[in-house]
């Protein structure tokens, strides 16, 4: 089991990379994604860039100091671009990265997955 004190604001220690190799790809992901919304808003953004205010429209439920950290977070793992334009007010928006549309698929595979199982009562 990797345990999540080996996860630094590096990322995954060379340790830990090591040690856990068998899971290390799993792990590195749900880290990137781990947050309530990034999925979401990775699904919204493979569609188009969008404006901040178009996600929060979108993510019902979703506060703004919520929308800016995981959007942040987002940027931060290279996964979303953030392009500020010169204008008054300044227009923002995000759009995916190549590292980002290569979690699309994953991304369609849950929604998948979930319209198969997500209305099943066990």
């Amino acid at each position: 089991m990797i345990k999540v004190s080996r996860i630094n604001e590096d990322g995954f220690s060379e340790e830990c990379k090591k040690d856990h190799r068998e899971v290390y790809g799993i792990a590195y992901t749900q880290n990137i994604l781990s947050g309530r919304w990034k999925y979401l808003i990775l699904w919204f953004l493979k569609f188009n860039p969008r404006r901040y205010n178009e996600i929060k429209t979108r993510l019902w439920g979703i506060s703004q100091g919520s929308l800016t950290k995981q959007l942040r977070e987002l940027e931060a793992d290279g996964l979303i671009n953030r392009k500020v334009y010169p204008e008054v007010p300044p227009r923002v928006e995000y759009s995916l990265t190549p590292k980002g549309e290569q979690l699309i698929p994953i991304i369609d595979l849950m929604e998948e997955f979930g319209k198969k199982f997500g209305d099943k009562i066990d």
